[in-house]
């Protein structure tokens, strides 16, 4: 089996001068740094943990990393099969539960992905190959809950 391997230098940039002496006393801050990238990522926690709300944070890279895979796929998909998709954008949404002792998981992830093709002849087609790019994602496949679609699909004339 082929093998592909990642990886990434997590730096925390948090230290207030007390590092972790208690809950309150160090921010969440830290970049994710990928060496031949253009920048770093500078992400936080979530703000409901202390974290700055204009960075990122891991869940939303998470339900990103879902649509993005999701998106990649599912183009692929398209040009295989002869669809021309000349615009594609998606409103993911996913939802984590939090534990009673603090942990948490996601629960569901719904993404709404709106594609223009240029054949309305193929809408059916198009819409079909979303479940296809599921089952191909790789993100998609490392999850243990059920992503959903909810794709629209509209032609137009080019």
């Amino acid at each position: 089996m082929k093998q592909h391997h990642y990886n990434a230098t997590i730096v925390w940039t948090g230290n207030l001068g007390k590092g972790t002496e208690h809950y309150t006393a160090y921010s969440r801050d830290h970049q994710v740094e990928i060496q031949g990238k253009y920048a770093e990522l500078l992400c936080a926690s979530d703000p409901a943990f202390r974290g700055d709300p204009s960075r990122y944070n891991p869940e939303e890279l998470f339900l990103s990393s879902i649509s993005s895979c999701h998106m990649l796929w599912y183009l692929h998909l398209c040009a295989k099969h002869g669809i021309v998709v000349t615009d594609y954008s998606d409103d993911a949404k996913g939802t984590m539960e939090e534990s009673a002792y603090g942990s948490g998981k996601f629960t569901s992830v719904v993404l709404h992905p709106k594609v223009t093709i240029t054949d309305k002849d193929q809408e059916a087609e198009a819409t079909e190959l979303h479940e296809a790019a599921n089952s191909m994602c790789f993100i998609a496949n490392s999850c243990n809950f059920l992503i959903k679609h909810q794709p629209t699909i509209a032609a137009c004339n080019v």
